[in-house]
């Protein structure tokens, strides 16, 4: 099994909170990494799997069941499932407060926030887990996890056919089963239809009546069904950047597919030489990148996109709160070229470096304190 990078701040949370939770897409490793920390825990470990018939007769008096378990650490799969546990768990928690009492994992839904928000604010601590990273995976497999993405029976099927047939299988499940658990009644096409129309659009403006057209819905309806992508950790809004500068700025977000596989799944590319010629190739490559970033990013840091109705553009801009930003622009290519309104941008805005992300693997110079960066050392941004 692949440790996961996000462990170690895990373990860590179990010594200091008495909740800590979990949240992720179906399929991302959520539940392996829970058994993972069961191998290390120091403590007896409980483990309730909401999906398992059996286990949720155990908790017909969860009550009963959870409160001779003080001494434990109990893990609860697919907690969205039975959301009126969290109240329970706060009780619980406040009769006897220590560190390390529950693990709770499940896929993220307004459901499950809401809940949990109201009933255990102050006593838990959230971490996402996201699909592999390239901090991951070999630094020679990058090529690969770009195709596929980084859901683990995906990153690590036998064949790309094998991995793309599992990408269209998830979908499928995604759609027809997984929603509707959540308490969301859309349409399973009407779904599946938006979520390709939104690959179409990877990297570009949000355009709500452009795309309720196309489906023959509302715009307050296609607005409610990104949100649902977006709470599922299907779909990214990058949010723009508005400062006090006098120029004209664009306020809608940028979206992307967060997984680059489950894109190229919808847009049907099954191999590299397909992604290659493909119209998509620059924008997957710009996806994949942004997702990698945001995946390294401190806690303190925030990120945006920036574009001005001149043409001044950054495709990313980090602010960690202290010091001017830092630019990134992100280009497949091996001799990338900075445009314009790059520069235009990079003096609006004061920033204080700039990144080129391209696949090469040389660092160098290519304007005023901004350097050409491969993938394998994004790390270096943050130095």
């Amino acid at each position: 099994m692949i440790k996961r990078i996000i462990q170690d701040r895990i373990e860590a949370s179990l010594k200091k909170y008495p909740v800590v939770g979990i949240l992720g897409p179906r399929q991302v490793g959520k539940t392996t990494l829970a058994k993972m920390i069961i191998g290390r825990a120091k403590k007896e470990v409980i483990y309730l799997d909401m999906e398992l018939p059996s286990d949720l007769n155990k908790l017909r008096e969860p009550e009963l069941y959870l409160g001779r378990l003080a001494d434990m650490l109990v893990i609860i799969d697919e907690i969205q499932r039975m959301p009126s546990l969290f109240p329970l768990l706060r009780a619980l928690v406040d009769r006897k407060k220590t560190a390390g009492r529950f693990l709770i994992l499940g896929s993220a839904s307004p459901e499950l926030i809401r809940h949990s928000s109201e009933s255990l604010a102050g006593r838990i601590i959230y971490h996402e887990l996201s699909p592999f990273t390239f901090r991951e995976i070999d630094s020679d497999k990058i090529q690969k996890l770009w195709l596929r993405g980084g859901y683990p029976p995906s990153c690590l099927s036998k064949s790309n056919d094998d991995s793309f047939t599992w990408r269209e299988a998830f979908i499928k499940t995604y759609i027809e089963m997984d929603i509707p658990q959540l308490g969301i009644r859309i349409p399973a096409q009407q779904l599946k239809r938006f979520w390709t129309m939104i690959a179409h659009s990877h990297g570009q403006l949000w355009n709500a009546s452009k795309i309720a057209g196309s489906l023959g819905i509302s715009a307050p309806t296609v607005k409610h069904y990104l949100d649902i992508l977006e709470e599922t950790f299907i779909v990214r809004q990058m949010q723009p950047y508005h400062s006090n500068i006098k120029k004209r700025l664009v306020k809608s977000p940028r979206i992307y597919i967060r997984d680059s596989g489950m894109l190229h799944a919808l847009l049907n590319i099954k191999t590299l030489e397909e992604l290659y010629g493909h119209p998509s190739l620059g924008s997957s490559w710009e996806g994949f990148i942004v997702e990698q970033i945001i995946r390294l990013l401190p806690g303190r840091w925030q990120v945006f996109f920036y574009r001005t109705g001149a043409g001044a553009e950054i495709d990313l801009v980090l602010f960690d709160g202290r010091h001017k930003p830092v630019a990134i622009e992100i280009k497949h290519s091996i001799s990338p070229r900075v445009e314009r309104g790059f520069w235009n941008a990079y003096e609006d805005l004061s920033c204080r470096k700039g990144y080129l992300v391209y696949p090469g693997t040389e660092s160098y110079p290519v304007g005023k304190n901004v350097f050409t960066l491969p993938v394998k050392d994004l790390e270096k941004m943050f130095d």
